[in-house]
């Protein structure tokens, strides 16, 4: 009997847009949940016995599934729990990868640890948060990931990585790069300290001087983070369909400051931008896109920019997938046609090897 057979029966035809916060794409072929790790690697060898792919689905806030649906398994991770124990170095945090993230930021800022405040309001679960290498606001998890408890496919046993083993830059690791589907997140173990706040990005400073906070504390700069994000949309919220998305669609690029001032020129403004090193600067893809034409709640049938923040393709109700690609390609021609950046994508794109769409999408250069 193949190993597998212990694996109980997935089912078959499940929907996958409920799983998405963006409510768009077909059906998977096979669908199980996971609880236990265990459970995992039963997925594994199911898919291995019968030469099916196997996709792993955790809060679905930053995917976009094909209206094909997904021709094999998926393995929607489940794993919870949260320990904590102190040493001298800080407090290690381990987590489920099925955890809900924002609940374990509320979580450790209420121990009044820092680290994760601007992270707040991050929609999805902590085993996703080391394969995008999430950030916001002046904050990324590798700054505080200690290592990563992982299914290794390739390996067919269960493993510890490093943080230095992860292959961590701006929102991008060797989860979501060389070895996309290699590994399984399972648990992510976390140091943080004590100490003061990250506060740097204009939005959350003007929203804490609106509050009259001189002196915040992570609290104070998590309460303004999720203000600030509500405001933009960035926030799940069942009555509102501006946040009917996958968050940001496009990443901040990385320019020189020579392609900044030309950019400068093209707009006769000034670019806004934070320094990134070694002579380049990252521009705030959102200034790009409503630069080139497309300003906030701009639509094109059941799909457009949300209302609140033009980085947010959202689904007004009714739309496909493939509209949102459609509209996705519109908006970064419209870039490359005004200042000749290509800008990247944030979402995994599930289903869809070879598409057209995708294919230009995830093209960095002409």
């Amino acid at each position: 009997m193949p190993s597998g057979e212990s694996f109980l029966a997935p089912h078959e035809g499940v929907l996958l847009g409920p799983f998405s916060t963006i409510g768009v794409g077909g059906a998977a072929r096979w669908f199980i949940r996971a609880d236990r790790a265990e459970e995992v690697r039963a997925a594994h060898e199911w898919c291995a016995d019968r030469h099916v792919p196997l996709f792993v689905l955790g809060g679905g806030s930053n995917v976009l599934i094909a209206d094909e649906g997904f021709d094999g398994l998926v393995l929607h991770v489940g794993m919870m729990g949260v320990t904590m124990t102190e040493e001298s170095g800080g407090t290690i945090v381990t987590a489920g990868a099925g955890e809900p993230w924002d609940r374990l930021v509320e979580t450790l800022v209420d121990q009044e640890l820092s680290g994760v405040e601007c992270l707040s309001g991050i929609p999805g679960t902590v085993g996703g948060t080391p394969i995008q290498n999430v950030g916001a606001y002046g904050q990324e998890v590798e700054s505080v990931i200690e290592r990563v408890a992982v299914f290794d496919r390739a390996q067919a046993a269960f493993n510890e990585l490093a943080a230095g083993d992860c292959g961590f830059s701006y929102r991008w690791s060797r989860f979501k790069g060389r070895d996309a589907g290699r590994f399984v997140v399972c648990e992510v173990t976390f140091r943080l300290r004590p100490g003061p706040p990250t506060v740097i990005y204009p939005d959350v400073v003007a929203e804490l001087e609106h509050r009259r906070i001189s002196s915040p504390d992570v609290s104070d700069v998590r309460h303004a983070v999720l203000a600030v994000r509500r405001r933009k949309g960035m926030v799940l919220d069942a009555q509102d369909p501006d946040t009917r998305s996958v968050g940001s669609f496009f990443m901040n690029p990385v320019v020189t400051t020579s392609d900044r001032e030309r950019i400068a020129g093209a707009a006769g403004e000034n670019v806004p931008g934070f320094a990134a090193g070694e002579g380049r600067v990252k521009i705030p893809a959102a200034w790009l896109i409503e630069r080139s034409g497309f300003g906030k709640g701009r639509s094109d049938g059941a799909v457009g920019l949300s209302t609140k923040h033009p980085l947010a393709i959202v689904n007004r109700g009714g739309a496909t997938t493939r509209d949102v690609l459609r509209f996705a390609v519109r908006v970064k021609r419209a870039v490359i046609d005004w200042c000749g950046l290509w800008l990247q994508p944030e979402p995994v794109f599930v289903g869809l090897a070879r598409d057209e769409d995708v294919e230009f999408l995830q093209k960095a250069h002409g």
